[in-house]
């Protein structure tokens, strides 16, 4: 619970009355003030008892979040070690080796499977990293800490909810310190809102189950928008005296990023008018098309075009860096075709 110091700083010259900030609750207190709510929500009594029977309090998990590492990077030194040779050969080596399954499922959402197989590779190493924190205790310690409780009490419930209609089992309900899950590493909430059931079992296994996991991927990029007519972006080149103020300007937030995209869009002809090309220096595609000038780095980094896929990508992390490393990592995948 977030606490706030009253009063800062003042000197009382009579000691009689004092104020001070309420007390936080223990982490055992807090936990039946869950519980509380949980049954308000309308869980049953027996189903909150066995969620919260052996609840801990996990210090790493506190201790990742206060801790995340913040360094300079760049494109130039991010994209190799997050796309590297051996993680390309592996994709393209995962496409081929499930392209029937790839295949079914992008017929039914519409989403390229190279680029199912790109967030697969670039969340959890193909399933191989999923995290082992049990997320019930990793959501729950997070919201007591408080920082970001009510994001984190959110979580917890629609942890219980994933539980309640027996998509995994309690034991096996594991993932990231901050509750991401799965092999496509969704969050509790996101996992209601996009996760599907990819072979008609009736769960949605994002855990072991290839098809859901593919399936969770393609619903939740056809859900924020994909068009599979179209492709992600592209690098590409502009004159020394271009005018950088066509450049989509940067924002934190999410609506005013969009304000900014739909402000900055220009047809691929109206970009070529203004002299980009592609990193090879022909003309750029000839197709009705609208995009957005991007410019991840400074002055001297790598400008891209982004298409309307970029921002389905950028729901799913509003990161310039990793969607980058999406639509590079597909582009790999996909080209030289694979036979």
């Amino acid at each position: 619970m977030r606490l706030k110091t009253l009063f800062a700083g003042l000197l009382f010259s009579l000691p009689v009355f004092t104020l001070s900030a309420q007390e936080k609750p223990s982490f055992e207190q807090y936990v039946e003030q869950l519980k509380q709510e949980a049954l308000d929500k309308g869980f049953e009594q027996s189903f909150v008892d066995k969620t919260f029977a052996d609840v801990k309090y996990l210090k790493r998990a506190v201790k990742a979040d206060k801790n995340q590492p913040e360094f300079k990077e760049t494109l130039d030194t991010y994209l190799p070690k997050r796309v590297p040779e051996w993680k390309v050969k592996r994709a393209r080596t995962a496409y081929k080796e499930n392209l029937p399954l790839l295949t079914k499922i992008s017929e039914q959402y519409g989403v390229q499977p190279r680029f199912i197989v790109s967030l697969w590779a670039l969340e959890t190493n193909f399933g191989r990293i999923q995290g082992k924190m049990p997320i019930i205790d990793a959501v729950t310690t997070l919201a007591y800490d408080g920082r970001r409780e009510t994001f984190f009490k959110k979580q917890l419930f629609a942890s219980m909810k994933i539980l309640d209609q027996g998509h995994i089992s309690h034991e096996k309900f594991v993932g990231s310190w901050a509750g991401a899950m799965g092999q496509c590493q969704f969050i509790p909430t996101s996992f209601l809102a996009y996760a599907a059931d990819g072979d008609g079992d009736g769960r949605k296994d994002i855990w072991n189950n290839k098809a859901d996991v593919f399936a969770s991927i393609a619903n939740y990029l056809k859900r924020e928008g994909w068009n599979n007519q179209k492709t992600w972006g592209r690098q590409v080149l502009i004159p020394e005296d271009f005018d950088r103020d066509l450049i989509m300007p940067k924002s934190r937030g999410r609506s005013q990023w969009l304000k900014n995209w739909k402000a900055s869009q220009k047809s691929l002809q109206e970009w070529s008018d203004l002299g980009l090309t592609r990193m090879d220096g022909s003309p750029l595609p000839n197709v009705n098309v609208t995009a957005a000038l991007l410019m991840p780095d400074d002055a001297k980094g790598r400008l891209y075009l982004g298409y309307d896929n970029y921002k389905s990508l950028m729901h799913w992390n509003r990161s310039y860096y990793f969607v980058t490393s999406v639509g590079y990592l597909a582009d790999r995948i996909g080209y030289p075709r694979i036979n």
